[in-house]
């Protein structure tokens, strides 16, 4: 309902029906994506199926959830793309920094990490932030050789791992 109410005033019309030619909007309207799925859905279809409403509504992207396999992002864009979807659908990334985003960001966000990252975490605690940096990277690095013209970083207000992961790509 929100999206298509911020469609609609981005076409001047508003809540009480009233269009103003010369006072509409030009918000830009993004939505989230689960590549994971999201842990409301019944299933995969009924989540893309939610999804591609939010677009028939009006969404004009999409930023997904965290993920730390790109496996996951490439399936969703393909079944995305099979339903119909055709924004973009850019990739939420977030390097780990702390042994205990091991635990808190699967249970939190309902993600799943790559055993890999977590051996590599747990074989370096003191070093967790650069195991985070480095992973980031790397995907970041597969995305854009794949072609994705965008990615997202989550920061959770902490930015030098962000800026490291940045200086390192570009």
């Amino acid at each position: 309902d929100l999206v298509r109410q911020i469609a609609a005033m981005n076409r001047g019309e508003f809540v009480d029906g009233e269009v103003e030619e010369c006072h509409h909007s030009k918000f830009s309207i993004g939505v989230a994506g689960y590549p994971e799925v999201h842990f409301e859905a019944r299933d995969v279809t009924s989540d893309i199926r939610h999804l591609r409403e939010k677009i028939d509504a009006g969404a004009e992207y999409v930023i997904t959830q965290m993920f730390f396999d790109n496996s996951r992002y490439f399936d969703f864009v393909r079944r995305c793309r099979e339903a119909g979807i055709a924004v973009p659908i850019i990739p939420g990334l977030k390097p780990i920094s702390t042994l205990r985003h091991l635990e808190v960001l699967p249970e939190t966000f309902a993600v799943t990490l790559p055993e890999e990252l977590i051996r590599e975490a747990k074989a370096h605690p003191e070093h967790v932030r650069e195991v985070g940096v480095e992973w980031t990277v790397a995907q970041s690095r597969e995305l854009m050789a794949a072609g994705v013209p965008v990615l997202h970083y989550y920061t959770m207000s902490r930015t030098t791992n962000i800026q490291q992961i940045v200086k390192a790509l570009f």
